[in-house]
């Protein structure tokens, strides 16, 4: 099945946390989110914000704050970890991150005549190694989802999150 990663916006922390367990598009009505599948924050997004700023690709160049499971109640030793009840969401998920104000503001602000590029580009990963000839629509429209999606945040003050089936 795989893992989905739901990106939104929202106007603080406690909305983006709303129904926590919930894919976005359900959660919430009108969340306005882009329904992703296998583009993690740290790797996959990462790449095509590397892009857009036209930066080398680096770990950690996409950062996220962890919200969901709180920070605070996670386990912090092996005996804990064993404690962890069957379905704890510290063991199978979900997660919400929200990402940084940096990266809402890259994917924000890219230049739209570049965006074809930035796409073909993004298209030729390792990570979309799989996808096949039908699948060559998805990375273009994403990207402009993608961006489309940072620039409502950016003119509304919001910021961007992330939802993870992990």
């Amino acid at each position: 099945m795989g893992v989905f990663y739901d990106y939104y916006r929202a106007d603080d922390r406690e909305a983006a946390l709303a129904h926590p367990e919930s894919p976005r598009e359900v959660a919430v009505p009108g969340f306005d989110v882009v329904v992703t599948k296998w583009i993690d924050p740290h790797v996959v997004l990462a790449r095509l914000v590397a892009f857009v700023a036209d930066v080398e690709f680096s770990p950690g160049l996409v950062d996220t704050a962890i919200l969901y499971p709180p920070p605070e109640g996670a386990p912090r030793s092996d005996e804990e970890w064993d404690a962890l009840p069957e379905g704890s969401p510290y063991l199978e998920g979900p997660c919400i991150g929200e990402l940084t104000v940096d990266v809402r503001d890259v994917l924000a602000g890219a230049d739209d005549e570049r965006l074809p590029l930035i796409a073909e580009r993004w298209s030729k990963i390792e990570e979309f190694s799989s996808f096949g000839p039908d699948d060559e629509g998805y990375t273009p429209a994403l990207v402009k989802d993608l961006v489309g999606l940072a620039r409502r945040a950016k003119a509304n003050g919001q910021m961007l999150y992330c939802w993870s089936s992990l």
